[in-house]
């Protein structure tokens, strides 16, 4: 599995996802090293067993997300290379959600795979989707110029570059309204539900909470479960501009609430995280 989909490969509130979540929230501000034992506290905030993380740890090993370290005697795991990769990728998506302005440049992707590799095409065209791209016909996908980058690096993963031409192009020329073809390339009522679902989860987070959130469990996992659930929205939603989408997009009203919750919980969540690993070091050297 590659590292950039496996972003998405854990279904959003299962052991796997959160404990990732976790680990790309603090295990890299632990020093890219966390304890398994730390790890297992954490989890048991979320409510999670110790016998279940330590099975969802085996998973994310078995995925290339983690490598088992051991230091001074203490087990536990570091980041895999790619993983690392990932997760600085995921870092700019979750906090920065894309916006396209209506003069922004599109990216178009036309490839032709022969049928000898159409695991590789089936491969490309489920990664386009995950980052985000529209597909306008089978072999011609769309998505804003911003995402070049990103397509670049899954075609030279894939070996495709050579089938694969790409232009950089201005707004799209369509029969009908902009609105009507972006509703055949994208499927943005998913991506709607998507956002209505995480605000009908979430929106009660923020609710009496300001100006301060205590640290502690509670913020601990109510921070990462947010975390948990917005995280594959950035990837999915392209961003587009106001006048590829339906009048009652809710995507505003989704970041608006996501940057609420990062701003009323993201440091008490942080300050439990320190506090449960340094009382636990203690415990253990104890």
């Amino acid at each position: 599995m590659s590292a950039v989909l496996d972003d998405m490969d854990s279904r959003p509130g299962s052991t796997t996802s959160l404990l990732r979540t976790v680990i790309g929230l603090y295990l890299r501000d632990a020093g890219g090293w966390m304890s398994t034992k730390d790890i297992v506290v954490l989890m048991d905030a979320l409510g999670t067993s110790a016998t279940v993380t330590r099975t969802a740890l085996g998973r994310l090993r078995k995925k290339d997300v983690l490598l088992q370290e051991t230091r001074d005697g203490v087990p536990g795991f570091t980041l895999t290379e790619g993983a690392a990769t990932m997760l600085a990728r995921g870092d700019r998506r979750i906090y920065n959600p894309r916006t396209m302005s209506p003069t922004d440049p599109w990216c178009l992707i036309s490839f032709s795979i022969p049928e000898t590799e159409r695991e590789k095409r089936h491969q490309l065209r489920r990664r386009l989707h995950w980052i985000g791209c529209g597909t306008v016909a089978a072999g011609l996908w769309i998505c804003p110029d911003s995402l070049r980058v990103e397509v670049e690096e899954i075609l030279a993963d894939l070996e495709l570059r050579d089938s694969t031409t790409i232009f950089v192009a201005g707004t799209p020329l369509v029969g009908g309204s902009l609105r009507e073809a972006a509703s055949k390339w994208w499927d943005l009522e998913a991506v709607a539900e998507l956002h209505r679902d995480f605000i009908g989860e979430h929106a009660a987070a923020v609710i009496g909470v300001e100006p301060e959130v205590e640290p502690g469990a509670t913020a601990f996992a109510a921070y990462v479960r947010c975390i948990d659930r917005w995280r594959i929205i950035p990837y999915l939603d392209p961003g587009l501009p106001p006048s590829f989408l339906p009048e009652d997009w809710p995507g505003m009203q989704g970041a608006e609430l996501f940057t609420r919750i990062v701003a009323a919980y993201g440091q008490p969540s942080a300050d439990f995280v320190h506090r449960t690993l340094h009382r636990v070091g203690v415990s253990a050297s104890s």
